[in-house]
């Protein structure tokens, strides 16, 4: 793998500054989810609670998300990416007070993982588009793999810090972690020189613009086919976290220690998908690996629903991370690489919408299913389901192949 090519973003002094903060912020970020999951079952030990509970935490980002891409086409990201970070400290800050004085109840966690909901459906594709402003336009693929590298780390690294916290200490120190490492992205920002950014006045009104930016997207035919694919895997494949307590607590008979161990393996899995794609050079080529990661996705997904195996349910649930991650991250840098600036905002709101916004959806339908047939049952279903979908993108790739050519012509890649 090309390592100097995927690290070039590095040698920018903002966007090294952010890298630090922003994977920080991220472990912050899993622990407290992790907390949040374990607190809810302790307390109910419901499915269709914790099923609430993500609902909650990522359903604002389904709706508020173009919004925050609009506002990142129409304001200065530096001050909003500020705004947010600052804001996100609020809900870690609130359960830690709640959870250290015994007041906590579950409504108290559904309500706080709403609010983080809210301001993380703003702020991720402000933080999506402000990338093109820490880094010169060649390294923006560099930027868009460590972004990856980020998510992923934080993914393998934040729940294994959980469980190890949860096993000597309690939800609410949890809490107080995540607390502190908000705190530290606010000062990583702070230390950024960002130029200001030249803003062109619209008469036009928010949801005209809105509008454009839809229609934008629409008319652009490989972001019209590949968002949807995107929304398949959120929808029918990331609930696994959701209910991933399950599967450490009943089927594996485990405690919180081996429920981080599984999403950590998920998270190495994440990691492993984001060097590959980072060792290349352009986007040709990239919707084979999205067919490809979205079809194992499916197919390993559903093999973790039904292994009564631990070794084997650690080996697909890394599967699991490296497919929807490739996935992810293919169609974000194909985005990235085709739109135009002024449309990037609104378009990675889009984006955001069909890979976080459907998350939540998943979550709820899939707690409420497990309630009725089973975790293992409901992820197997999903698996399948996948899996149809991305047989279904490989039959349409010749068709978006042929679409793709006057773009990547037109952008000289080709």
């Amino acid at each position: 793998m090309d390592f100097k090519h995927t690290l070039r973003a590095l040698r920018h002094r903002n966007y090294r500054l952010f890298f630090c903060g922003q994977t920080l912020s991220i472990i912050g970020n899993w622990v407290q989810q992790i907390a949040m999951a374990w607190l809810v079952y302790r307390l109910t030990e419901s499915a269709w609670l914790l099923g609430v509970t993500g609902f909650a935490g990522q359903i604002a980002i389904l709706v508020l998300a173009p919004f925050g891409g609009l506002w990142a086409d129409r304001f200065d990201r530096y001050k909003l990416l500020l705004l947010t970070q600052a804001l996100s400290a609020v809900p870690p800050l609130v359960l830690a007070l709640l959870a250290y004085t015994g007041l906590i109840e579950v409504w108290h966690v559904v309500v706080m993982a709403l609010l983080a909901g809210i301001i993380n459906a703003i702020d991720t594709p402000i933080r999506l588009t402000f990338t093109s402003e820490m880094v010169a336009r060649e390294d923006l693929p560099s930027a868009i793999a460590m972004n990856a590298l980020m998510q992923n780390a934080g993914r393998m690294i934040g729940p294994t810090v959980a469980g190890g916290l949860l096993a000597v200490s309690t939800e609410a120190f949890c809490f107080v972690v995540n607390a502190l490492s908000k705190a530290f992205i606010v000062g990583t920002v702070l230390a950024m020189t960002i130029a200001p950014r030249r803003l062109t006045p619209t008469g036009e009104s928010p949801w005209r613009q809105l509008r454009e930016g839809v229609l934008y997207a629409w008319a652009l035919v490989p972001v019209r086919w590949l968002l949807p694919m995107v929304a398949v895997v959120s929808f029918m494949v990331t609930p696994y976290q959701t209910l991933m307590p399950i599967f450490a607590a009943e089927v594996f008979e485990g405690g919180a220690g081996l429920l981080g161990f599984l999403m950590a393996a998920a998270g190495c899995g994440g990691v492993i998908g984001m060097l590959a794609l980072a060792s290349r050079r352009d986007v040709r080529g990239l919707t084979r690996w999205i067919a490809a990661a979205s079809l194992a996705s499916g197919i390993s997904v559903t093999v973790f629903a039904l292994s009564p195996w631990l070794p084997l349910s650690l080996a697909a649930i890394a599967v699991t991370g490296f497919g929807v991650v490739v996935n992810g991250m293919s169609v974000s840098t194909m985005i990235q690489t085709i739109v135009d600036d002024r449309m990037r905002g609104r378009v990675m709101g889009l984006f955001s919408m069909a890979f976080l916004g459907m998350f939540p959806i998943g979550s709820l339908a899939g707690g409420a299913l497990a309630e009725v047939i089973g975790a293992p049952a409901t992820l197997a279903c999903g698996g399948v389901c996948c899996t149809l979908a991305a047989l279904l993108l490989w039959r349409r790739m010749p068709a978006l192949r042929a679409a793709l050519r006057p773009i990547y012509q037109k952008l000289k890649i080709i």
